[in-house]
């Protein structure tokens, strides 16, 4: 069910979700979190998408702020909100509220934001494209337990990981940084069954990958080796490899969902290691809302203190979880 709201107010748009509710038979509110997603039009249907697939394991209120940009002087004065409000089955599992801000609103979305908040519910913003220089001090990141940002949608990706890991605020993270779980999750159980000192480091990635980079600093802060980069023709990640006495670990991922693991003085092995869509990234992230401790760890690279091995399964894993 839509309802479409002209030059309406907050107000406005909470006596429709109420109606929404009861005209679909669900009038109590079962969702956990809010979710803001700051975007412009080209990339609204993607990220609305994404939030909505995300919302079959996390319920939620999601709340879409768009910008519009004024097209003469006169709209400049002119200062209104625009909304779109869909429950039920256009809505996912939750809500979805598509806010439009022309004029003065949109330079203080906050202010629209703050009524439409659950009461007592987390709130997490995910910017898709362009987001602040520092999100915790944007008025609406100031909102949230939780800012997501992603590095692979601007222009100059290793320039703005410079700019997250100078702004990092406990509950920043970056899509950059998810993407990487599953080769997190497979490097921390081949150390648990190689039980060897690592003495070298490489990872192979195509140019200017910021996943690569982050995973790079995080080897290096946690190994406490130097992690060669190796350029390749990609896609995004391509492969591990970490030198042993014995040889090498390598997680070896060319192309496609699959990957080659390879130990010392055993057998390889194909796993399971695709490009996962944005909605299961969006999805993990909303799984724990507390500080993502190993994120500042890798924005910080070898300037973190104490560099540890990753021998120790338990260690290992609890970083990954």
């Amino acid at each position: 069910m839509k309802f479409d709201l002209t030059d309406t107010t907050a107000s406005k748009i909470n006596k429709a979700l109420v109606q929404g509710r009861r005209a679909i038979g669900t009038p109590a509110v079962g969702m956990v979190l809010t979710m803001v997603i700051v975007t412009d039009e080209e990339n609204a249907y993607d990220s609305i998408k994404a939030a909505e697939e995300a919302s079959h394991e996390h319920p939620s209120r999601t709340l879409v702020v768009i910008k519009r940009h004024a097209r003469t002087p006169k709209d400049r004065t002119k200062s209104h909100l625009d909304a779109e409000v869909r429950v039920g089955a256009d809505a996912g599992t939750g809500e979805t509220v598509v806010l439009r801000t022309y004029g003065e609103v949109s330079d203080h979305a906050d202010s629209v934001v703050l009524p439409l908040l659950l009461p007592d519910a987390p709130v997490v913003v995910w910017w898709p494209v362009d987001s602040p220089e520092v999100p915790a001090k944007d008025p609406l990141g100031a909102l949230a337990q939780r800012r997501i940002t992603d590095m692979y949608a601007v222009e100059t990706p290793l320039a703005a990981l410079e700019q997250r890991r100078a702004s990092y605020t406990p509950g920043d993270t970056d899509l950059a940084w998810t993407r990487l779980t599953p080769w997190r999750s497979m490097l921390a159980a081949a150390l648990d069954q190689a039980k060897e000192t690592i003495t070298s480091a490489a990872v192979e990635s195509e140019a200017d990958n910021p996943s690569a980079e982050l995973l790079a600093r995080w080897l290096e802060a946690r190994l406490g080796v130097s992690v060669e980069r190796v350029l390749t023709a990609g896609p995004v990640v391509t492969g591990v490899r970490l030198g042993t006495e014995k040889g090498e670990i390598v997680i070896d991922r060319p192309e496609g969902p699959l990957a080659t693991l390879t130990l010392p003085g055993q057998p390889s092995r194909t796993l399971a290691l695709k490009v996962r869509a944005t909605s299961e990234l969006i999805a993990e992230e909303l799984r724990r809302l507390d500080a993502d401790e190993m994120y500042a760890i890798a924005l910080r690279g070898g300037e973190s203190n104490g560099a540890q091995t990753l021998r120790n399964v338990h260690d290992a894993r609890k970083e990954v979880n």
